[in-house]
Parts: C-alpha cells; structure tokens; sequence
C-alpha cells in the first residue's frame, strides 16, 4: 500500500517494555514531527491487551498535541478533519521479547550462516544456529529445539541440485523433536524452508503434518550467490499471522493498522537501507539497549543486521564486563576505581535498570562501559556481515572457513562508511553531546571523513514503517528531526610517535591552514547545517582515503559537537601502563570538553 497524501500521520512502536507515540503533520509541504507520548506495553497480567497500552501512548499525544485522536469507543478516528483524526495509523512491535527464531543448515559457514543474516534482516533474534558441523550430536540438537521454544524455525541447506540427503535428514531432526512454540503449544510451530529445491517434496513429507510448513526460493541457490528477500519477507509475513496473532489483544491492533506490523529491528533496517539508497551513501547504525545491541549497516547496497542478545546497558551488563574483560573497561576510565565499587554499581544497574548515574564517576564507567559494548557488538557485526559481494565471485567451503577465520571480505569497510549513527539511552541520552560522540568515535574507530549523528528519541522504528507507505515522509521526518547530527570526524589511518606531523587541513573558502600533529584529539567549532570545502594532507604514515601520504578535497559537515579531528591513530592503542593511560586520557577529555567541572 502506497499513500499519496496523507496530512496526519500517527505511528506507534509497541516495545517491550515501553510503548511509543509519534504524530507527524504535513505543514507548508514538508512533514515534521508534532509530537510523541508513551506509556508502558501492556502483553503480561493482569491487563494483557497491547491495545491498552497503545490508547495510553496515544491519549498522551492528543494531551500533547490538541489533537482529538480517539473516539469514546477508544477507536482510532479516520479520516483527518479539522483538529481530530489521523489519516494513516502504523504500528512497529518487539512487545514479549521481539521475535526469536532458531536457524538449521548444513555447513555453519555457508548455508546456515545465510540463513543466519536472512533471519536477522527480518529484525528476528537468533537463538541459536543448528549444523551439520556444529558440533554437536543428533540428540543434543533435539533437546536443543525442545528446550528453546522458537516463534518459527528457518531451515536451509544445499544448493539447488545438490545436497538433499543432509538436508532431509536436518529436517528429521526437527520432525523429531516436535519443538512447541514460545507462546503456547495450541498452535503448530511456523518453519520456512528456503534450501535446495530438488527436496521440496521431501521436506513435505516430513513436515507438514508436524508443522505449518512455508516453502520459499532457496537462500543460496548456488555457492556464488544469496538470495535473502524471499526468506526475509516470509518471516515478517509469519510473524505477523501466526506469532502475533496469538499475542494478547495483537488482532485487535492488526484490525487498527493501515499496514503490516513489522517487528521493530525489521522497521530500523528499512529506514536504513531506505536513507541509504536514496542518498547513494553507507551507514553503519547502532541500537544498544539494556539487554541487546543492535548493529545494522549498509555498504554498497547491501544490508546486514545483527543482534548482540547479551550485550546491553542494565540486563545485560554483566555480561560485557565478563565477555570484555575488566581491564579493557577500565582502560577508558581516566581515574582511579574501586575495585569493589564496580561490581556493586554493575548489580545494582542490573536490579534496578531504569536508574542513571549520580555522579559524574558513575558515569564515566558507565560510558566506559558502553564503550566496550559497542565494540563487541561491532565486532561481531563485522564477522557476519560478509556476505557475497557478486554473483561471479565464487566462495568454496574451504574458502568461506578461511574467510571468516581470517576476519577478511567483511564488507564493512571504515574508510567508506558515510553515516555513523546512535541510538539507544546511554547514546541519545548522553548529559553532552560530544560524549556521545565520542563513544561512538572510541568504539567504532571510524576512518577517514565519517558524518556522525544520534537519534534524538529513537524513533526510528516508526520511520521505517512508514517508509513502506509513505517514503517521502520518512526521508523528511527522519532527517529533520530524527537525528541530531553531532558534526564529522576526521580520522587518518597510520600511527607515529605522539606529536610528530600527522596531517594539514585547509579550509578553502577562508584560505585558513590548521596542521594536526599525531596523538591528539581537536575539536573545530563547525555550525549544525554548515558544510566546508577542506583539503586534506596527510604525512606518509597517514591514510585519509587516498592512500598513504596523499592528499583529497573534500567537504565536512557541522553539527553540534563540530569537526573532530582524531589523530590517536588507527587502530587506536592505548599505553598499558595505567598511571600513563590515565594522564593521556584526562589530557584528551579536556581537549574536547568531555567532563567540564
């Protein structure tokens, strides 16, 4: 469904705590933000009815906004007229944990693993993904799928006209254990089968008596190419008519909509292939919640996302602690910590997870923390996100195993990301802006010339199902006021000794030269909406895009925070000794403001 013009539009992500409320009006031709509300989701006892949950967000827009958006049934009033009504209402949902799905293939880096990124384009978490060389025996994977309990399982497996024996006899296994769904055992587990067509019948056999079974085009019809759409369309399809269909008071809302609910990663995901397409750019996009981190990007038009289940700012953050390690998140922290301090701080987070630092100790750990979430996220994104760049660049088993062993062809490639974006409260939250700026920075180790910007109240989900009705409107409520653009930074790759040349800039429309010595951070005060015409010279240590030692002519953009320029090098190292760290540390924070008295 496509709207030509609407005037009123109201959208709504039902969260899994917290349910969200946008309104956006159409004035003088372009279609901004009026307001937004919330309230808490309502999908446990004793309401269990999202619907509750949505009037609420929306009562607190009408209150906001003037606009009268419920009739006295608590219906939704359409069309616009006047002060009341909506033209178009849309919904996003991760409500009761989001969608999970359990992933079976043959070989874990091949088939399985594009299942894996077909899964998690669709918004879907992976609990965990079942192969032939995984591992692990027959009846470990039964009791695997018995005790998960999945929304819907993915198999896949085989080339089309090759393998059919392992993939049938994957497909037993599944038979086999007769896995029950996450919501309740009244209703069979929906499982898509996108693998070699030549054992469709097969596959059948075995399981359409056990499961609601969907045949879709195989994944990887050959070792030279992926073909994810179909899988990823079939899963948001089934998310919609058998998982949230049996979602309390999810029938109501599916009658309210004007489009499919879409789970919510799935909506960010659009927005971000949508903005990067019609700008012809790459982003790399990040989403750290209290239990999860979400990674998407897109480089030359290919999209990948993926979720850290167990990196996050409060239910998770022990986790990070554990799987960083404590010395590579104290290594940010510029004084000294109490040992046992930190894991009282850790718990108490955990326990009491909507709390926010006090004082302004709390929340250097707390962005230290961060920090090391974001950088495991990343590197996990990276791993999986290779993904076949062409049709004619063949990949064989042993070759695929090289690949990702090696970390190599990931096609997240630093020197030509465009758009680093933040969102998540730790982010988008952030008491000052450069300090979001900079765990973005420190984290992700951007290279070259990389816009940067935060969600403002992350509203992304609804943007990006709006984008499938409405592009236009999503384009301009997402850039201007979506985000909050916090300026450029300037990263050259290499490293020297601190203080040796590094590079030179001149700004051409004020013939004004700036020369940046390595092992420092400036910050040049460049106005939000600002671009400047800039030639950088880097030394022949250094890279800025051109290659060592050459020069490019360029633009950077303003925001907030301003023109960063990051000469610390790439990769960054920081001094293992800590007494040295923590004075290079407390040196950068004043050079950019990061903690003023």
């Amino acid at each position: 469904m496509k709207l030509t013009d609407p005037h009123v539009i109201l959208a709504t992500d039902c969260g899994s705590t917290t349910t969200k409320a946008i309104l956006i009006e159409k004035t003088d031709g372009e279609y901004r933000l009026r307001t937004r509300g919330e309230a808490p989701t309502t999908v446990e006892a004793p309401i269990e009815n999202v619907t509750v949950g949505v009037r609420n967000a929306i009562t607190e827009v009408e209150e906001l906004s003037g606009r009268r958006l419920l009739n006295p049934e608590g219906q939704i009033i359409r069309p616009a007229t006047g002060q009341q009504g909506t033209d178009i209402y849309l919904s996003t949902s991760s409500a009761g944990g989001g969608l999970q799905v359990m992933v079976v293939g043959l070989v874990r880096r091949m088939t399985a693993e594009s299942a894996q990124r077909a899964a998690l384009g669709a918004g879907a978490i992976v609990m965990d993904v079942l192969a032939l060389d995984d591992g692990r025996l027959p009846h470990q994977r039964i009791e695997r799928m018995r005790e998960l309990r999945p929304d819907m399982m993915l198999i896949s497996g085989g080339v089309d006209g090759g393998e059919q024996r392992r993939v049938v006899e994957m497909a037993e296994l599944v038979a086999a254990a007769r896995p029950q769904a996450r919501l309740g055992a009244r209703f069979e587990l929906p499982v898509i089968y996108a693998g070699n067509i030549e054992a469709r019948s097969q596959i059948e056999q075995i399981l359409a008596g056990r499961t609601t079974l969907t045949i879709v085009e195989n994944l990887r019809p050959t070792l030279e190419q992926e073909n994810l759409g179909p899988a990823r369309a079939m899963i948001q399809e089934e998310f919609l008519h058998h998982v949230m269909a049996h979602a309390p008071g999810y029938n109501d809302l599916m009658e309210w909509v004007d489009g499919d609910i879409m789970p919510t990663p799935g909506a960010v995901g659009s927005i971000m292939r949508d903005i990067a397409h019609q700008e012809n750019i790459n982003i790399v996009g990040v989403d750290i919640g209290g239990a999860t981190t979400d990674i998407f990007s897109v480089f030359d038009g290919v999209f990948n996302r993926t979720v850290s289940a167990n990196l996050g700012m409060s239910y998770s953050v022990s986790n990070v602690v554990a799987e960083a390690g404590l010395d590579n998140v104290l290594r940010w922290v510029s004084h000294e910590v109490e040992q046992g301090s930190i894991a009282d701080r850790i718990r108490n987070k955990m326990i009491r997870p909507t709390t926010i630092p006090q004082w302004i100790e709390g929340l250097r750990m707390e962005q230290a923390l961060a920090r090391e979430a974001l950088r495991l996220a990343f590197q996990q994104h990276k791993l999986l996100a290779t993904g076949l760049k062409g049709i004619q660049q063949e990949r064989d088993i042993a070759q695929a195993f090289a690949q990702v062993q090696a970390g190599e062809e990931t096609l997240v490639d630093l020197m030509e990301l465009d758009l680093l974006v933040g969102s998540g409260g730790v982010l988008s939250h952030a008491p000052r802006r450069v300090q979001a700026a900079m765990m973005l920075i420190d984290a992700f180790q951007p290279q070259g010339v990389t816009r940067l910007a935060v969600d403002s109240i992350f509203m992304m989900p609804q943007l990006g199902v709006l984008s499938q009705v409405h592009p236009q409107a999503a384009r301009q409520v997402f850039q201007r006021d979506c985000l909050i653009r916090l300026g450029t930074c300037l990263a050259p790759v290499g490293s020297s000794r601190p203080g040796s040349p590094c590079l030179q800039l001149t700004f051409s429309d004020v013939n004004e030269t700036i020369s940046v010595p390595a092992g420092e951070l400036q910050v040049i005060e460049l106005p939000e909406g600002e671009s400047r015409p800039v030639v950088i010279e880097p030394t022949r240590r250094y890279d800025v895009g051109a290659g060592p030692g050459r020069a490019i002519n360029t633009s950077v953009d303003g925001g907030v925070v301003g023109l960063i320029i990051d000469t610390r090098g790439r990769p960054l190292q920081l001094p293992t000794d800590k007494s040295e760290r923590q004075q290079l540390l407390r040196g950068w924070e004043k050079a950019v403001n990061l903690y003023p008295a």
